[in-house]
């Protein structure tokens, strides 16, 4: 029944009518990818749970202001101090703004500052249906005003309207982003077949697989409240191409074996796939399942990332297992041009450096695992340098974009919470008190009276500090706990300073229920997958200590080498989701071929012969995949670089040494105890394992 399946995208009709569906598919797909930025919610708020301190003092104050607001602080500065003609064009800019759609309420200000080198204006402006894409729109509307006949006085839009805008700047290089990623793709498959055609066809499949899975995710954003946003776009970009492409290696490095058996191509791609798509589906399932594990995230932009990034790898096998087969099948054996498979050539193994490095290993192999993980282990310490406690708005770019430098000036010529505030809301009859807690909150400079409607009041209160800070948010620690002390006030705590501060505490909560849930998890799919209780066991082991070598090694480079200023509260959880899930994908390409190898050969030997033929195509997934996230590099975020320079390393680490060294190790000593409780642990191993070219039957297949 499997072979038969197998046989299906390949047949001699069968192959059209893959090609028919997916071209198909393909029109309403594209039509419904293109929408996605519709639906994304790029606000900080809006990625909180409902049950957020912040997001009910939103609700709560919607009769008292509009809800959809936030503030633009407008900044003017001239070295030599801002003359009269100075305020008189912050006077007509504020009023000129008031034209600009979206813009609501009364300016306030023009205020100069008490050393007379600055000018700020605060307005407000509505988030409609465009998001934070309608804010930069404004922005850059402000933004003409303000450098009009400035005659040399500076102008800048910063506060959460100055981020908003130049992070949808910064988001707007994901067009560059895919351009890069294909490259690197290319670059890859191009060093490892050698052949100028054969990579068009696997960057067809997953270019067709990533517009397909954004469509998908439009609908489920659209009609069953999926929440998405930028972020959620471009590592779904990166996800895609990576783990596709390392699909797409295995199966033609499979394919072109069996072109060396089969007369026929469509009978060799029937049998690669058949050989290839066990363990392809294993490792997309459980990168899949982690990935749905986030559902559990309180984070609504975490909890969305799950099931997107999992339709993306999902989509992703089933073009690779049906679409890739067809066209490889439909284009013939001319494909691999200018080194064509020819029937009847000897099968080899690989036999190059992979067979060395177990042969090296195989000599000490307990003094050999053991060496490794004592190396992986110093590398986590690293780990205890990392300050994952989120990052100011103006730390958040690895550029130092308009908003950045209208903050700076704003910080040294006026109070660092200024235009920002904290909003307070409590029952009117408290209103008094609960302000005069406020008061005593050191961090908070001043509190607004309260302003009382239908049994509430609101107050807002401004901070001593940058309202995107770690300083700010303790400030706001200590606001709540003054406020709600206040018997009978039913106070709360919310602005954007309270908004980053909820975000924070949320994903704190997400790693430290999911991290333990994931591991879990992918521990039973690997003994389902092993049967057996003792390789399972081993291989999460490795995997986890080399996720903490990445990430120890990652926090001496953010802070010594990239000088980043920290990193978000999220990154530990993703990161940790994507190493597990990606890095356990290479442990099951090698050790279901030791697994198949050693029924024949016995363990010990099965863990060299299993090495040395996955060695290259491992190895060349592990560089696409490695490659792919390094790209994330081009968007000028310090959370994309942070977490495609972890993502890369780790899973060069995983590929080069882990699997390489560590695993085959591993295996090696333990021996057939690897496979207990299963059968395979009853076979006895031969006492000097050997490397030979095997027969290559198993899942797997070298080039």
């Amino acid at each position: 029944m499997m072979r038969k399946i197998a046989a299906l995208p390949s047949g001699r009709l069968g192959k059209w009518v893959v090609i028919a569906l997916w071209a198909a598919l393909l029109v309403p797909a594209l039509m419904l990818a293109g929408k996605l930025g519709d639906v994304e919610e790029n606000d900080n708020s809006a990625w909180l749970p409902g049950n957020a301190e912040s997001t009910a003092v939103v609700e709560r104050a919607e009769k008292f202001m509009n809800a959809d607001t936030i503030p633009a602080v407008v900044i003017y500065d001239r070295s030599a101090g801002v003359t009269d003609a100075d305020m008189a064009k912050a006077k007509a800019d504020a009023e000129a703004f008031k034209g600009i759609q979206n813009i609501v309420g009364p300016a306030q200000g023009p205020v100069k500052s008490d050393d007379g080198k600055a000018i700020q204006t605060v307005v407000q402006v509505k988030k409609d249906q465009s998001g934070w894409e309608g804010i930069g729109t404004v922005v850059d509307a402000m933004t003409e005003v303000g450098k009009k006949n400035a005659d040399g006085l500076g102008f800048h839009v910063a506060g959460p309207s100055g981020y908003a805008a130049d992070s949808i700047k910064a988001f707007s290089g994901g067009g560059a982003l895919t351009t890069i990623t294909a490259l690197v793709v290319v670059a890859i498959l191009l060093l490892t077949y050698r052949s100028p055609l054969l990579p068009l066809l696997p960057l067809l499949t997953v270019g067709v697989a990533l517009v397909t899975s954004e469509a998908v995710i439009y609908v489920l954003a659209k009609n069953a409240g999926l929440v998405v946003n930028k972020q959620t776009s471009f590592i779904l970009t990166v996800l895609v191409f990576g783990a596709a492409t390392d699909y797409a290696l295995l199966l033609i490095s499979r394919y072109r074996e069996e072109l060396l058996r089969h007369e026929d191509r469509h009978d060799a791609m029937a049998e690669a796939l058949y050989r290839s798509s066990p363990a392809i589906i294993a490792s997309a399932a459980t990168v899949a399942v982690s990935l749905m594990l986030l559902m559990l995230a309180t984070l609504n932009s975490t909890q969305g990332l799950g099931p997107a990034c999992a339709v993306g790898v999902l989509v992703g096998l089933l073009a690779m297992v049906t679409l890739m087969p067809a066209l490889l099948v439909a284009c013939g054996r001319w494909i691999f041009w200018p080194v064509k498979p020819v029937h009847g050539a000897p099968a080899t193994a690989e036999s190059g450096i992979w067979a060395k490095v177990g042969t090296a290993v195989s000599g000490r192999p307990r003094l050999v695992w053991i060496g490794t993980a004592l190396a992986l282990a110093v590398m986590a310490l690293g780990v205890l340098g990392l300050k994952a406690d989120g990052l100011a708005n103006k730390d958040q770019f690895t550029n130092t974009p308009q908003m950045a430098v209208g903050e700076q000036i704003r910080s040294e010529h006026f109070p660092a919470g200024s235009g920002d505030p904290l909003f307070v809301v409590s029952k009117a009859d408290r209103g008094v008190q609960v302000r005069s807690a406020l008061l005593t909150v050191p961090g908070i400079a001043e509190v607004t009276a309260p302003t009382a409607k239908d049994g509430e009041a609101v107050m807002l209160a401004e901070l001593d500090h940058d309202p995107s800070g770690t300083a700010a948010m303790e400030t706001v620690k200590k606001a709540r706990d003054a406020v709600h002390a206040v018997e009978g006030a039913d106070a709360q705590v919310g602005g954007s300073s309270a908004v980053m501060l909820d975000t924070q505490t949320a994903a704190a909560r997400d790693s430290k229920v999911i991290i333990p849930i994931v591991l879990v998890v992918v521990l039973l799919i690997l003994m389902v997958l092993l049967r057996s209780v003792v390789a399972p066991v081993l291989l999460m082991a490795t995997v986890v200590l080399s996720f903490g070598a990445a990430i120890g090694v990652s926090s001496l480079v953010f802070n010594h080498v990239f000088g980043f200023a920290g990193a978000e509260a999220s990154f530990p959880l993703l990161t940790f989701v994507f190493l597990v899930a990606l890095g356990i994908d290479y442990n099951i390409f090698l050790v279901t071929r030791v697994r198949e190898v050693s029924m024949e050969h016995g363990t010990r030997r099965g863990a060299l012969l299993g090495l040395s033929t996955t060695g290259g195509v491992i190895t060349s997934a592990g560089l696409v995949l490695a490659g792919t996230f390094a790209a994330m590099a081009s968007l000028p975020l310090v959370f994309a670089a942070e977490l495609g320079f972890a993502v890369a390393f780790g899973v060069l680490l995983d590929t080069m040494i882990v699997r390489s060294v560590l695993v085959t190790a591993l295996t090696l000593d333990v021996g057939r105890w690897m496979w207990w409780p299963s059968k395979l642990f009853l076979r006895e191993d031969d006492p000097e394992p050997r490397v030979e070219t095997p027969d290559l039957e198993p899942a797997l297949g070298g080039k």
